[in-house]
């Protein structure tokens, strides 16, 4: 069996499962009073987590974990939607590992699921890609344990795509009769000062809480906001609407990388969730 290597433990994240605990139980500790966990009552769709080191944005990212688990969901699939920062693989991909190593353990990928999406299946997209391992140890901590993973990469990152992406899952999950979570990983902008950074981030999320993937994307461009992960986030929206009646999106936490080292440049940071309103 192809088991993909952890490639960033070790400096995204610690490769001792004792100091990940630490730093989410540390982090839990600090933000649990601010945490929406009312919200685990509702009917989760799925989520926005940073995909940065820990240290600088594991604030922002238990506060969708936390509600998560809190929730106690049993999921089938989680299928991770990552935006490709490197360059290499295809416009949209699948994984062809069999299962994706973490600290705590290996976890095994839907290729099943993987398969029934018809996009090229390959290694090369996530190979050297942090922003989907990065969700793993979050996932191996807060998530209640028999789920398989579904990775998928996205380079080509435009409304056409997301919308297709977004079908292709709704109906494979529906002929395979899965209970998925839909999980993006994203940072939103990059190195600006930290009042512009929120300036041009509200400016995009105000889309995004009217769910309008179009308008959003409009707006990235047309602002040239740098959120990395702005494919995935339609592939969420998109999906939502597809099989929601009234779909919302909230804010849990917004934060940015100078509040843990100052800076005059910090790289912003926002968890999100989609649920039935």
């Amino acid at each position: 069996m192809t088991v993909r290597k952890s490639g960033v433990a070790g400096s995204f994240y610690p490769n001792s499962p004792e100091e990940i605990k630490k730093i989410f139980e540390e982090a839990l500790q600090k933000e649990r009073e601010n945490i929406k966990t009312e919200l685990k009552d509702k009917n989760i769709i799925g989520g926005v987590s940073p995909h940065a080191g820990y240290v600088y944005c594991v604030r922002e990212a238990v506060h969708l974990f936390e509600i998560l688990r809190e929730k106690g969901e049993k999921y089938d699939t989680v299928v991770i939607v990552n935006p490709n920062h490197t360059g290499y693989g295809e416009a949209v991909s699948v994984d062809s590992n069999k299962a994706w190593e973490t600290p705590f353990g290996s976890i095994e990928v839907d290729t099943e699921f993987g398969d029934e999406l018809s996009f090229p299946v390959e290694p090369m997209a996530q190979r050297f890609e942090h922003s989907g391992e990065v969700m793993l140890p979050y996932l191996y901590y807060f998530i209640k344990k028999g789920f398989k993973i579904l990775p998928i990469c996205m380079m080509r990152q435009d409304l056409k795509t997301a919308k297709n992406i977004a079908e292709k899952i709704k109906n494979a999950s529906e002929k395979l009769n899965r209970k998925i979570l839909i999980l993006i990983s994203s940072d939103f902008t990059h190195f600006h000062s930290s009042e512009e950074g929120a300036k041009l981030d509200s400016y995009a999320i105000e889309s995004l809480l009217k769910m309008d993937s179009s308008e959003f994307q409009d707006r990235v461009l047309e602002k040239d906001i740098s959120i990395c992960g702005m494919g995935p986030i339609m592939v969420l929206l998109e999906y939502s609407k597809m099989i929601l009646k009234k779909p919302k999106l909230e804010i849990l936490k917004r934060g940015h990388s100078g509040e843990v080292y100052p800076s005059d440049e910090v790289v912003d940071y926002v968890s999100l969730l989609v649920y039935e309103e």
